[in-house]
């Protein structure tokens, strides 16, 4: 893998990034992100449930998110990637949201979590029974961090 990711308006469908992303998961969760033939294009177009991914900025901001995240978030991919991640939970609830990234990057991944997040019209939701794991190259270098969830209720 080169040292530098792909520019976001690359990664929605790009198998590099789709092999980062499925890899480590497989390599840290130790089970499927996707089934045998669902290609990038699937997990991009067709997965029903949320994936987004941000980077190690200082300030990390998302360069991936899927049509569910897009719709779940109401964000078109180049707004989604543009918006600093913490975006994604409102001022109050970031302290949390930095709490679980924080035990991500020392644990590898955290599933079952629970997060109160904000779409981009202010409606709030929790994402329920969510998985978020560190983006690990195959030779263990941090890309960033990937989250996916099929749950969620509106509050």
């Amino acid at each position: 893998m080169k040292n530098k990711l792909p520019e976001p308006g690359d990664l929605a469908t790009d198998l590099e990034f789709f092999n980062l992303l499925t890899g480590s998961f497989q390599r840290i969760v130790g089970k499927a992100l996707v089934q045998p033939g669902q290609g990038p294009g699937w997990l991009y177009r067709e997965a029903s449930c949320v994936v987004v991914a941000h980077n190690t900025d200082p300030d990390p901001r998302f360069i991936y998110a899927n049509v569910a995240a897009q719709m779940r978030f109401e964000y078109t991919w180049e707004e989604f990637t543009k918006l600093p991640s913490r975006l994604s939970a409102e001022a109050p609830d970031r302290q949390a949201r930095q709490l679980l990234l924080d035990a991500v990057e020392r644990q590898g991944y955290i599933a079952d979590c629970r997060g109160l997040r904000v779409t981009k019209s202010g409606k709030h939701f929790w994402m329920e029974n969510g998985i978020v794991w560190q983006l690990l190259d195959e030779r263990g270098r941090t890309r960033g961090q990937a989250a996916a969830f099929s749950n969620w209720t509106d509050v």
